[in-house]
């Protein structure tokens, strides 16, 4: 049995999305999109360039929604495209902690996504991370029109 392809094949739909300054240690990319659906790895507020993390849970919450953005925006979006937010934490009762990154990057009550947070055990000095869905406007073809 052989197997023929007749016409042509269809676009690859699928497309790593890779951050400058944020990649994981794992040959994973940090968001993958699909047409206009964006899905994150988890995002943490480590920052390699330091011998060590930040010691505070605000440091390191203030790098992991900047680096949310860069993410978000390096798959063609914005953050007004984020639509779910998840956060995990050791004590998810420290969550006054990040809100003020929070409304900082979403300060519209009625423009805000979906957000949750998760009590976690976190690996080394991590005190927080996140991961995140985004729909954004205009569908992505593999030709690379949109």
């Amino acid at each position: 049995m052989s197997l023929q392809v007749t016409g042509s094949l269809p676009a690859r739909r699928r497309t790593s999305v890779y951050a400058d300054g944020f990649q994981h240690a794992n040959p994973i990319p940090a968001a993958c999109r699909i047409d206009n659906v964006v899905y994150s790895s988890l995002i943490h507020g480590i920052d390699s360039s330091r011998n060590g993390a930040a010691p505070t849970l605000e440091e390191q919450a203030e790098l992991m929604f900047s680096r949310l953005r860069d993410v978000v925006e390096a798959a063609g979006g914005s953050t007004a495209d984020v639509i779910k937010v998840t956060m995990w934490m050791p004590n998810r009762g420290d969550r006054d902690a990040v809100n003020r990154f929070w409304l900082e990057m979403f300060p519209d009550a009625a423009d805000r996504p979906a957000r949750q947070t998760v009590d976690t055990q976190l690996d080394g000095e991590k005190l927080i991370q996140c991961d995140f869905v985004a729909v954004i406007d205009g569908i992505q073809r593999g030709d690379g029109r949109s």
